[in-house]
């Protein structure tokens, strides 16, 4: 059996354009999907499902479910784990584990696949917030934290476009709006732990707001529900409040 792979790269040029991730989803011999990464060197092969690399750590789905099944063994009386630190190896594996989600939650977004992207993205983030709790040291959770902004737009970027797939440019836009408010909350969180002026996303919060901004114009959304529904709390006109918010539960109700 040949081990090489001439015909899968020679049959699939490393050509892509700037910021481009060459992805596919491919049929297995086995029958099963799996998701393909063109890269400079090769191919990286992923599972779509579970740890990226098909592996279960002790036997969890993933190294975080893992961690968080430690951290609970480790928890004791009155304090349910919360000292709990990880360890070097911890950590190491951890990292192993953000690499994995990046590559596909990237390869999900340029296959248009918005659910998946939004699922290993809410992974990421969780992990994210485990390290920011068990880290062993600030450095650790820094390196992380760091990437918190870009992980949280590109939830925005897929929450918005399947919305959009589904033809409801209101949420679309409460998508943006929410990602907006996600990335600046990350950004003062930043700013007063390190007592800081300079901001890790500053160029991503102006891109969903661009976002929102083409996506009204398109589809002549002056105001969602949820905004007039903030404006009427603002100026405590609760019977109008209360009529949007029937509009809304309807809303949801018909979208389902």
């Amino acid at each position: 059996m040949r081990k090489d792979l001439d015909d899968v790269i020679q049959g699939w040029p490393y050509d892509p354009e700037p910021g481009e991730v060459l992805a596919r989803e491919v049929r297995a011999r086995d029958g099963r999907n799996v998701l393909q990464i063109r890269i400079e060197l090769g191919v990286l092969q992923l599972e779509v499902a579970g740890r990226p690399d098909g592996s279960r750590p002790h036997g969890a789905s993933t190294y975080l479910d893992y961690l968080r099944y430690h951290a609970a063994n480790q928890a004791t009386d009155g304090d349910k784990g919360s000292d709990w630190l990880m360890s070097q190896h911890h950590c190491v594996e951890a990292d192993r584990e953000f690499v994995q989600f990046y590559h596909r939650r990237m390869a999900w977004l340029s296959l248009r696949r918005y659910e998946l992207a939004i699922r290993d993205s809410d992974h990421t983030l969780a992990l994210m917030d485990f390290v920011r709790k068990h880290g062993s040291d600030e450095d650790y959770i820094a390196s992380h934290e760091q990437f918190r902004g870009l992980v949280q737009f590109h939830r925005a970027q897929a929450q918005a476009a399947l919305s959009l797939e589904h033809r409801r440019p209101e949420e679309a836009i409460d998508a943006l709006r929410d990602g907006v408010e996600r990335l600046l909350s990350h950004q003062r969180a930043w700013w007063e732990e390190r007592d800081a002026t300079d901001s890790p996303n500053p160029s991503l919060i102006e891109q969903l707001r661009l976002n929102e901004q083409e996506i009204r114009r398109n589809f002549a959304v002056e105001k969602t529900l949820r905004e007039q529904l903030d404006e009427a709390v603002a100026r405590e006109d609760y019977e109008q409040a209360a009529r949007i918010r029937d509009q809304i539960r309807e809303q949801a109700r018909t979208h389902r």
